[in-house]
């Protein structure tokens, strides 16, 4: 931060008038996170560059001013998921907002194909909350670029720290997509290289029917993500989860239940094809059939040798199985048969 930045800092520091500058309407009652203090500390940190952000542009001399819902796109790079699990969460923002206004401005930019309208760089769900009580939303409006856009969203979302792993990922997706540099993502989701590329190709790894119908999954991380772009590469898994979710289960389940569905559709659960195998005499004659199923074995004597035979087989089973462990070694009950052991001189 420059000395012009400081001393500006230092002003709006000492105004105890001044509303705190956080993603959302602050509740009345105090949040304690969950997480680790490296994790509260980096949240603090990303919440101050946000606040910085907002007080540059009001040094800079950018007014607050009252802009119609209507006239407000969302950003081109979108970041979040449509939650039907959010509802309570986004009800709770519209009747703080309808009780005690809107204390926190968004920042905007001009349309960059209509400059009648405008695109949300941060404050998408006070937008959206506004616009469905009709009041008009208080916002910055900022000349931003697009790698500018999506530094500021970007900044947005760590500061809050409530985008799932598989947001992220895809956020990364869609800026690259749309042409922006790895560095650029980097500083939008505040990682470093070898993450924004773990992200990336995670992404890449999903179809977007699988996206569509598993939604944020808020607490699946990154490590079954992983596992399930690893699983959709098996034979046949691609296509065993495309008609999975073309046709789900009913509804009812939530969005990490759904996940785990996806990724049990990887799996081939169809029963193995037996294998037969026909047994021969030294002479050629058949005379039974060994048919196999996974880790089951059947074996039929030939008809035409008719019972006595198998009364002979069965006389001899117990010999032949002690020979079989004599030289192969007692199988486990899995089927398994242990190392051989090593004979004492």
């Amino acid at each position: 931060m420059n000395k012009r930045s400081k001393s500006i800092a230092s002003i709006f520091a000492t105004r105890p008038e001044e509303p705190e500058l956080s993603a959302d309407n602050p509740s009345r009652t105090a949040r304690v996170s969950a997480g680790s203090v490296r994790s509260m500390k980096e949240s603090f940190s990303h919440v101050e560059r946000e606040n910085e952000a907002l007080r540059q542009s009001l040094a800079d001399g950018v007014r607050i001013v009252e802009v119609d819902p209507s006239l407000i796109d969302p950003s081109p790079f979108a970041d979040r998921f449509p939650d039907d699990e959010d509802a309570s969460s986004f009800e709770a923002l519209k009747n703080s907002i309808a009780e005690r206004g809107q204390e926190v401005p968004v920042l905007l930019r001009v349309h960059p194909k209509d400059h009648t309208r405008y695109q949300t760089a941060f404050g998408h769900r006070r937008v959206r909350a506004l616009g469905s009580l009709k009041r008009p939303v208080r916002a910055l409006v900022r000349e931003l670029d697009d790698e500018a856009l999506a530094v500021a969203q970007g900044l947005e979302n760590s500061a809050r720290q409530d985008l799932t792993f598989i947001e992220r990922a895809v956020f990364a997706k869609r800026l690259e997509d749309r042409g922006q540099s790895r560095v650029v993502i980097q500083h939008a989701l505040t990682v470093d290289k070898a993450e924004a590329s773990k992200l990336i190709t995670i992404a890449r790894a999903m179809p977007d029917e699988v996206l569509r119908y598993v939604g944020r999954a808020p607490k699946v991380g990154r490590g079954r993500w992983q596992s399930l772009a690893e699983a959709l590469k098996g034979e046949g898994a691609a296509t065993r989860v495309s008609r999975f979710v073309a046709e789900p289960p009913a509804s009812g389940t939530d969005s990490d239940a759904r996940f785990a569905a996806v990724l049990e559709a990887t799996r081939d659960t169809r029963p193995a094809a037996p294998v037969e195998r026909t047994v021969l005499s030294t002479s050629g004659r058949r005379i039974a059939a060994l048919i196999s199923i996974g880790r089951d074995a059947k074996l039929t004597i030939d008809r035409e040798l008719g019972p006595s035979f198998a009364d002979f087989l069965a006389e001899r089973l117990p010999a032949l199985y002690e020979d079989f462990v004599a030289r192969e070694g007692e199988p486990d009950r899995s089927g398994t048969k242990p190392a051989r052991k090593k004979q004492r001189n």
